[in-house]
């Protein structure tokens, strides 16, 4: 990829990768991703994260171990968000090791998630 000046917009966003666990709207960097797939039994569910619905899909990404599977319900779709709008959470927010930060998308907060913390969080590595 070439960059531009420092006022190039793919210097000022990040892809997010949108979709759904129950029906509640969730965020990742998309970079992390590495394909969408059909879920399989012995794909990742997070609990905290609510019940699915189907979990018929799952979000594949990489780790140190191998490939991640996370078991969603939608794929909503990438889109790049502009960084200035993604806030970190403050550690003592007290929220899971996963979740790195919210982006207000049209007055609604999106958790943004790191899928390798959520095998982590959940003791598979």
């Amino acid at each position: 990829m070439i960059y531009g000046d420092d006022q190039s917009p793919e210097l000022n966003e990040v892809d997010v990768l949108f979709f759904e666990v129950g029906d509640i709207v969730y965020g990742t960097d998309a970079s992390q991703v590495v394909r969408i797939d059909r879920s399989a039994p012995e794909d990742l569910e997070v609990p905290e994260l609510g019940p699915l619905k189907r979990g018929n899909r799952a979000i594949v990404f990489e780790t140190p171990e191998g490939e991640g599977h996370l078991k969603v319900d939608v794929i909503r779709g990438v889109r790049p968000v502009p960084i200035m709008d993604l806030r970190r959470l403050p550690q003592v927010a007290g929220a899971a090791p996963y979740a790195v930060g919210v982006f207000l998308d049209q007055e609604r907060p999106v958790m943004l998630i790191d899928l390798v913390e959520t095998l982590n969080a959940q003791g598979r590595h």
